[in-house]
């Protein structure tokens, strides 16, 4: 039953597509007046539309920049940039504009279950899921929702009852997102992205410094960045409420970390300046790459704030696999690994993923969206064996890669076609010696060749299975 009462208002729903339809689907039921406005009119939005209007919703396609008459909400969904003439003219008549998981967070019953929040540049996807696999480990009820894929409307309506939410929430979401109050929240870690959607890096770290906010329990930042734990102190939380770090050195009191091999904790213990609870080994976390161990000490700490005991938080990190195209290891071929991590998009996700390995022949390039590469191919130039660039601003990289590792042997492939990651995975494994890692961390998106980043994950596994099968 939800507690947010719409009946007979007119609400527009700005966007269709993963999480508008759901909204769209909950205001009519909760008996709102809706109209749903879409940019673009395609055969895709039609066959969504379609369903829709048999509901008695409006749906106005090409058209997403003129708000309705008589609107008294817009709600909308996490891409539309907040510069959009639809919510200029909202805040000129004096129009609230809540976001999905705004939506969701007032359509909560009494009896809701508490969320514990993810965000951050980078592993939010895979932070979640290991946060609810601990917590399935502990026998809670649970699921991973929100910017995963789950719409959060859709879980609030559910039948099911639940004990606690893993959710993740991207700036997008957490912009339009004012009055959630987490459980306990963390914010993974900050570098530049989305900066042409928030205008700056100080309204993106804003945004995403919005998850601690009335956090109850834990506000859980990352020790090795300090522009998180900025974000805890200038957080309005309730009393009480905790700052727990984590890092992948050796925790000092109200942290958790890393001493010979095993994840402690020195923050949920009874003495906490004293005594440190073992909770796993490294080698329980797959893969035990530095950035993972730092995603598997985030969840630890979100199911510890939510009382969880030490051996679950060990069994569900061991129960735990990752999505594919995450530092997912393809196949070993003449004694070199190969490794997709196409999900690594931008640099600072790239980093982490070179960070990784000894010996790297780097597979990059792509849309680099406003993205430079000095800094990245600098800290990471010793690593690196060669390079195979592919892309639209592969040429970026390829000149950094001139500025910073001039010796690093280069390969610039001027081809957009299907067949580009099977000469890109053949020009790898001639550059790659035995004990070396072939890795596909572009740092770019991948839409100038690709419909997203699984699809050109899927064409490097391609084509090192193809290269394997050659090899035998």
């Amino acid at each position: 039953m939800s507690a947010l009462d719409l009946a007979g208002q007119h609400v527009t729903v700005a966007g269709l597509g993963v999480s508008g339809v759901p909204a769209a689907r909950a205001l009519a039921g909760l008996g709102a007046v809706v109209t749903v406005v879409n940019g673009s009119d395609g055969e895709r939005e039609r066959s969504q539309a379609a369903p829709l209007e048999e509901l008695g919703i409006a749906v106005r396609l090409g058209d997403g920049d003129t708000l309705p008459e008589g609107t008294d909400l817009v709600v909308t969904t996490p891409g539309w940039k907040p510069t959009s003439p639809l919510f200029q003219a909202a805040e000129a008549a004096g129009v609230p504009v809540w976001g999905d998981v705004e939506l969701a967070w007032r359509m909560r019953g009494p009896d809701a279950p508490p969320w514990l929040a993810v965000t951050g540049t980078n592993g939010k996807t895979t932070t979640v899921r290991m946060l609810a696999a601990i917590l399935e480990a502990e026998g809670l009820r649970t699921a991973a929702v929100g910017n995963i894929g789950v719409p959060l409307v859709d879980v609030v309506l559910s039948d099911e009852p639940y004990d606690v939410l893993a959710v993740e929430l991207s700036s997008y979401q957490l912009h339009w997102a004012p009055s959630v109050r987490a459980h306990s929240a963390t914010v993974l870690n900050l570098a530049p992205d989305h900066l042409d959607w928030h205008g700056s890096m100080e309204a993106y770290a804003a945004d995403k410094g919005r998850i601690y906010e009335g956090n109850t329990v834990a506000c859980v930042y990352n020790v090795a960045d300090k522009a998180t734990e900025d974000l805890v102190r200038e957080a309005d939380v309730e009393e009480g409420c905790r700052a727990i770090g984590f890092t992948l050195g050796t925790p000092g009191p109200s942290q958790l970390g890393v001493v010979e091999g095993i994840l402690v904790d020195r923050a949920f213990v009874e003495n906490r300046h004293k005594q440190a609870q073992e909770l796993a080994e490294v080698s329980d976390v797959t893969p035990a790459a530095p950035h993972n161990i730092a995603n598997a000490l985030a969840a630890a700490a979100l199911a510890r704030a939510f009382g969880v005991r030490p051996q679950s938080v060990r069994d569900g990190l061991r129960a735990f696999h990752p999505d594919a195209h995450r530092i997912e290891h393809v196949a070993d071929v003449a004694g070199v690994a190969y490794v997709d991590d196409s999900k690594a998009t931008n640099t600072h996700a790239t980093e982490a993923s070179l960070a990784a390995y000894e010996h790297i022949v780097w597979i990059a390039g792509g849309l680099a969206k406003g993205a430079t590469f000095d800094e990245l191919v600098r800290q990471s130039a010793d690593r690196l064996r060669g390079a195979v660039l592919i892309g639209a601003d592969r040429g970026l990289i390829r000149e950094a890669l001139a500025r910073h590792a001039p010796d690093v042997p280069v390969v610039d492939l001027d081809r957009t076609d299907t067949g580009a990651m099977s000469e890109a995975v053949r020009e790898a494994a001639r550059l790659a010696r035995p004990g070396d890692t072939v890795l596909l961390a572009p740092a770019c998106a991948s839409m100038d060749m690709y419909l997203n980043y699984n699809k050109r994950g899927e064409a490097f596994a391609d084509a090192v299975r193809t290269l394997a099968a050659q090899e035998q």
